[in-house]
C-alpha cells in the first residue's frame, strides 16, 4: 500500500503555530508503526488571500479532494475585516465542494479534566454533537438586507436531514446507543419536519434509545447534567452554539477537536477554537486541540485507534503533570506542551518494550 495523502492548511495567526504542533506529534507517534503519509501543505483562508486573492484557491480544492484526509488549523482575523472576500468564504466554499454535511464534536471530560471545569462534574462526561453543516439558515434562500428590513431563510428537505441522521445513528450503536434529537418542534415548521424523519429512522435502530429535547432545555442540560447525552443530532444553527457551550464545560476550547464528513470522499479535522489574533506569535498557544484533531483522523479516516490512544494517554499525562498552557493555568509554552505529550508517547512505548522483555 502507498503513502496516504493528508492535506494540511495551516491557516492564519496562531493557526500555523499549533499545525505544526499536531504535525510533530504525528510524526512521533506513527513512527515505526507502519503507518506511512505524505503531506501536501495548501494554503487557505487569510493566507490564501494574500497569496492568490482566494480564501479557497482551485489548487487547494482539487489536492484536497484528492487526499485522505484533511487536516486544518484556523482561519481568518482581523486582517482581512475589509477585504473583499474573508477567510471564512473559504470554510464554507470547502464545506460544500466536499459535500461534508456533517460536523462531529466530541465533549469528552476525563478524570484529569475535571478541576478545569466550570460545572460539578461528578460522572464520567462523554458525549458528541452531530451536526448538520450544509443546509438550513445560514445557506437557505431567499436571504436578504435592506436599511429597515433584514431576511434569512431557515430551510431543510428530506434528504439532508436522512444522510446526517444516519450518521447519528451508527455513532450511537458503536458508543452507548443513544441518540437525542434538540430542536424547537413546538415552533419552528423545520423542527417537526426533523422529528417526522429521524423518528421514523429511529425505528430501523431498535438498540437505540431515541428520545427529543428543545433546543433550550437542551442547553440548561448540558449546564446541569450533561452525563445523560450520548449522541445530540440537531440541525446547523443550534449546533453552531451547542457545539461551543458543550466545548465550554471542559474547560477550554483549547482542547476540542472536530470532523466534518460526508458520505464520501476524505473528511476534514479541526479544533472547534479560533485564529486568536491576540495570542500569535507569542508561543502560548494551546496546541492540544490540534493533537486531538490528529487522533480523531488517525482514528476514524485510518482505523488506527491504537495510535489515537496514544495520543489521547500522552495528552491526560501531560495535563496531570501541570504542563500546560494559560488556558489551563499553565506556564508553559505551546513547544514545551508539544514536547511533553510527544516525551509522554515515547516512554510509554520504552516501558511496553521493557515488559515486554521481562
Amino acid at each position: 500500500m502507498g503513502k496516504y495523502q493528508i492535506a494540511v492548511l495551516s491557516g492564519d495567526y496562531i493557526g500555523p503555530e499549533i499545525m505544526k504542533a499536531g504535525l510533530k506529534v504525528l510524526q512521533a507517534v506513527s513512527k515505526d508503526k507502519n503507518f506511512d503519509y505524505e503531506i501536501k501543505e495548501l494554503p487557505f483562508g487569510g493566507a490564501a488571500i494574500d497569496k492568490t486573492g482566494d480564501p479557497l484557491p482551485q489548487e487547494t480544492l482539487d489536492k484536497c479532494k484528492a487526499s485522505d484526509a484533511i487536516l486544518l488549523a484556523a482561519i481568518g482575523g482581523p486582517k482581512w475585516d475589509q477585504s473583499p472576500k474573508r477567510p471564512e468564504e473559504g470554510l464554507l466554499a470547502i464545506r460544500k465542494s466536499l459535500g461534508l454535511f456533517a460536523n462531529i464534536r466530541p465533549t469528552n471530560i476525563s478524570s484529569v479534566m475535571k478541576p478545569y471545569s466550570p460545572i460539578k462534574i461528578t460522572d464520567p462526561v462523554d458525549f458528541v454533537i452531530v451536526r448538520e453543516l450544509t443546509s438550513g439558515i445560514y445557506f437557505g434562500q431567499p436571504k436578504s438586507q435592506t436599511k429597515d428590513e433584514a431576511i434569512d431563510t431557515m430551510r431543510y428537505n428530506a434528504d439532508e436531514i436522512t444522510r446526517v441522521t444516519k450518521i447519528a445513528f451508527d455513532m450511537a450503536m458503536k458508543r452507548k446507543h443513544h441518540v437525542t434529537l434538540v430542536d424547537k418542534a413546538n415552533v419552528l415548521a423545520t423542527s417537526k419536519l426533523w422529528r417526522q424523519i429521524v423518528g421514523a429512522i429511529a425505528k430501523k435502530y431498535p438498540k437505540v434509545t431515541y428520545d427529543t429535547s428543545y433546543v433550550d432545555a437542551a442547553a440548561m442540560k448540558i449546564i446541569s447534567d450533561p452525563f445523560q447525552f450520548d449522541v445530540v443530532l440537531t440541525e446547523n444553527l443550534f449546533g453552531d452554539i451547542l457545539s461551543d457551550e458543550a466545548a465550554q464545560i471542559t474547560g477550554s476550547l483549547g482542547t476540542i477537536p472536530s470532523m466534518s464528513k460526508g458520505q464520501t470522499g476524505p473528511a476534514l479535522y479541526e479544533p472547534i477554537h479560533g485564529s486568536a489574533p491576540d495570542i500569535a506569535g507569542k508561543g502560548i498557544a494551546d496546541p492540544i486541540s490540534m493533537i486531538k484533531s490528529v487522533a480523531m483522523m488517525l482514528d476514524n479516516s485510518f482505523n488506527r485507534s491504537d495510535l489515537a490512544q496514544e495520543i489521547y494517554l500522552a495528552i491526560d499525562r501531560s495535563i496531570n503533570k501541570k504542563v500546560t498552557t494559560p488556558d489551563l493555568g499553565g506556564t508553559s509554552s505551546t513547544q514545551e506542551v508539544t514536547e511533553e505529550i510527544i516525551k509522554s508517547i515515547q516512554e510509554s512505548r520504552n516501558e511496553y518494550v521493557t515488559n515486554d522483555v521481562r
